[in-house]
């Protein structure tokens, strides 16, 4: 069963008293910007590692056979880039919305990255504080770790809604790639995948 997040985020984080919101994206948030922003750039967070981990119901997937899409989990040491969008707060009806299936809305650090592909410092320009949607494993639609040739195979065979599984996996390695971003995990699950779909049908 999926968990609708909608009317919690609302009710726990309302943002109507901001004139605008950095909202960092780091799944398919970074290539699929089907809202209205004012600006966006590169940026990073501290602490966290994207992971194939949350069960999607509702777009890659169904109630009875949900596919999989990243999550972040809380990793010392790490760091997760991704893609920052100034939004203003009208906005969130509808992410709030796209994001519905497990996932609640949290506020963290931006660290801004800069523009020359180099993404080994963030930039002089500082923090911003900035909104993130994160699915915690206390949520209904959460699958958690899994051997990654296992999640490689569901992924091979998970449609929804929004389409195949399988292209949301392969345009977010895509994506990562144009920020310089080397998401092992990401491109380990990319490989699998790709084997998978090399192989000859019975």
């Amino acid at each position: 069963m999926s968990y609708n997040t909608i009317a919690l985020n609302q009710q726990r984080q309302p943002l109507d008293h901001l004139d605008t919101v950095w909202l960092f994206g780091y799944g398919s948030l970074i290539y699929k910007t089907d809202f209205p922003y004012l600006a966006c750039r590169p940026a990073c967070i501290y602490g966290w590692q994207r992971r194939f981990w949350q069960g999607s119901h509702d777009h890659r997937g169904t109630p009875e056979a949900p596919g999989r899409v990243v999550t972040l989990v809380k990793a010392a040491a790490k760091r997760c880039v991704g893609m920052a969008y100034q939004v203003t707060p009208d906005t969130f009806a509808h992410l709030d919305q796209r994001e519905k299936n497990g996932y609640l809305r949290f506020f963290t650090e931006l660290h801004w990255l800069d523009n020359a592909g180099s993404h080994s410092t963030a930039d002089s320009s500082g923090i911003e504080q900035g909104v993130v949607y994160i699915a915690n494993p206390d949520n209904a639609a959460y699958l958690g770790p899994a051997p990654e040739a296992d999640i490689a195979r569901q992924i091979a065979k998970s449609h929804g809604p929004s389409g195949a599984n399988s292209e949301y996996l392969l345009q977010l390695a895509q994506a990562l790639r144009q920020l310089n971003e080397q998401d092992e995990h990401v491109f380990t699950l990319e490989q699998l995948l790709l084997d998978l779909q090399q192989q000859p049908t019975a």
